[in-house]
């Protein structure tokens, strides 16, 4: 095998599928990258055996072939070089490789690339189309609530449900949800899949911020991610989600409108003298008017603050962790947000106040107990 390309063009192929690989995976050749070439056409593919990242580039092809070569050896070598053509050679037998540059030589020893996993096939089920402007909308409103507990494997993804006329993205740790729902995404057939964090967080950190058509199919058991020159395969998790419909509240008729900006800054502010284990701040809640304050009895901190709101509801005291609620709030763009409550002891809504007219974005969190609710 043999080829001619441009390390700054290489190398950016290189960086968007490398977070697939593992750095410790049970199958040592999980921590190659497999190359292959095919005429002109350089396929690059990463595996973790749950997730399998392809792109294709164009390169002058010598000599066709493949080999699974060392993922942090080849990407370190191309981004300590000057932008520049390098040739990648390899040899069929022994499994050798060098790159070849103005200056030097740099060889390294690769794997047999029969080992390297197979590209698992996908049975299409079903099919849609988005943009990947949408798509990466998705991922970024619902990836910071996913749970990393492994103990509850469903909720360490996002939901996707189908439902004909819109599809709602859903995400849970326990102590917050996020559903947000497209309008404009209106598949033929109803289903509903859950997909992993780790496939969804490598697809927004490699989608395109344009309207890059990207087509999404479904089997029983992947899903199948193409755009570009690119292609993602994961596993779907086959658990139950729960029933999170139930959770959100329906009857939250408190309404409170205020700045986002303005309530996220107070709530970091405050947080800073809050207890550094519960992140407890208390929203005390007046006509038009909200006071938030923190304290932390070890040490004598306490801390408070009175924003202007629009605020026309019964007096009330109700507690939040602020690392949630800002980390939430820093997630929005809307200039205005309306929080949704009913009782201390009951889960808050979060919804801005100027959506597009395609997108439905509701954030739910839950209070966290006060020892009284003055």
């Amino acid at each position: 095998m043999k080829f001619l390309v441009a390390s700054n063009v290489l190398l950016k192929q290189l960086s968007a599928i490398n977070g697939v690989v593992a750095s410790n995976p049970i199958i040592p050749i999980l921590e190659n990258i497999l190359v292959e070439l095919e005429g002109n056409t350089l396929i690059l593919t990463a595996s973790d055996l749950q997730t399998v990242m392809t792109t294709r580039l164009e390169v002058e092809g010598f000599e066709n072939g493949s080999i699974a070569l060392p993922a942090r050896l080849l990407l370190e070598t191309l981004r300590s070089l000057p932008e520049q053509p390098v040739t990648i050679s390899a040899d069929q037998a022994t499994f050798g490789a060098e790159i070849s540059t103005q200056n030097g030589r740099f060889k390294l020893s690769g794997e047999n690339p029969i080992d390297f996993p197979r590209i698992p096939e996908v049975a299409k089920n079903q099919t849609i189309s988005l943009t990947s402007m949408v798509l990466g909308e998705a991922i970024a409103n619902t990836l910071l609530a996913v749970s990393n507990d492994d103990m509850r494997p469903a909720m360490t993804g996002v939901l996707i449900q189908m439902m004909g006329d819109h599809t709602n993205f859903v995400a849970t740790d326990g102590h917050r949800l996020v559903r947000y729902r497209r309008n404009d995404i209106r598949p033929d057939a109803q289903s509903s899949l859950i997909l992993p964090k780790k496939a969804l967080a490598l697809l927004k950190s490699t989608l395109p911020a344009d309207d890059t058509k990207v087509t999404v199919e479904f089997s029983a058991s992947n899903a199948f991610f193409s755009f570009q020159s690119f292609s993602l395969i994961c596993r779907i998790i086959d658990e139950r989600f729960p029933e999170y419909e139930n959770a959100i509240p329906k009857e939250n008729n408190e309404i409170l409108t205020i700045n986002r900006l303005e309530f996220l800054s107070s709530v970091k502010r405050i947080s800073i003298y809050s207890n550094k284990t519960t992140h407890q701040i208390r929203l005390k809640l007046s006509a038009n008017k909200l006071t938030l304050s923190a304290e932390d009895l070890d040490y004598s901190n306490e801390a408070n603050e009175v924003l202007a709101c629009d605020y026309a509801g019964k007096d009330m005291e109700i507690g939040f962790n602020a690392k949630l609620v800002s980390e939430l709030l820093s997630n929005l763009s809307a200039k205005f947000v309306d929080i949704k409550l009913s009782e201390p002891n009951k889960a808050g809504l979060i919804i801005p106040s100027d959506q597009d007219e395609n997108e439905d974005v509701l954030l739910l969190v839950m209070p966290v107990m006060l020892n009284s609710y003055n």
